[in-house]
């Protein structure tokens, strides 16, 4: 369905993840727009080049500071501010966008993998801490897709990155968003806790 499609059903908030401030009120928008929340997708994220060698000591530590600050001390501290509402509501599902680099590694952006390999461990403690009120959780791991924040890498070694995916291709967002979706409706409820890599074969445990 075309974003213009869902008129009245879809509204933007915009927010700073790394401003802990700033997620209360942005639950309380969305929750006075349109009620309960019943799915938490967590999908915001940024990786930028951040190499063992060749960087001094001051870029090393502040590009780890501002990967985890959104991918991962964001995401838990909204998910937080979330999970007290769906306690209240009875229920609710936490879905985690990750990252095949959670599993493999990276070469060039280890804060990166290392921020999403946490975000996996958080999906897994929520899963197994929260089933009692009626809370799943489920973690998706992509690997290369079209998105902006691929861009600049898929320009400069798509070819390379294309080479080693066994389907040929990289993934579309609705290669991604259709297995969302399929969570968010409640039919997969009994995953709860698992990780669904999506990533066409190019890294499978």
């Amino acid at each position: 369905m075309l974003r213009s499609e869902l008129g009245e059903h879809i509204a933007e908030f915009r927010c700073d993840l790394a401003d802990h401030n700033a997620l209360p009120s942005l639950v309380e928008a969305c929750i006075e727009r349109f009620g309960p929340i019943d799915t938490l997708i967590n999908n915001a994220a940024r990786f930028d080049e951040n190499p063992f060698f060749g960087n001094d000591y001051d870029s090393w530590r502040a590009g780890w500071e501002r990967t985890f600050e959104v991918n991962l001390f964001g995401t838990v501290d909204l998910t937080y501010l979330v999970l007290q509402r769906m306690r209240e509501q009875g229920g609710g599902r936490i879905i985690n966008v990750a990252s095949r680099a959670a599993h493999r590694g990276e070469l060039t952006f280890a804060d990166y993998g290392a921020s999403k390999a946490a975000l996996i461990n958080f999906t897994k403690s929520i899963a197994r801490s929260c089933a009692v009120e009626g809370i799943v959780a489920i973690a998706i791991a992509p690997g290369f897709i079209e998105t902006e924040m691929a861009a600049e890498e898929l320009v400069r070694r798509r070819a390379e990155i294309e080479a080693e995916i066994p389907l040929g291709r990289v993934g579309s967002p609705e290669d991604v968003a259709s297995i969302i979706a399929f969570f968010a409706s409640g039919e997969g409820d009994y995953a709860n806790g698992a990780t669904i890599d999506v990533n066409g074969g190019s890294y499978v445990r």
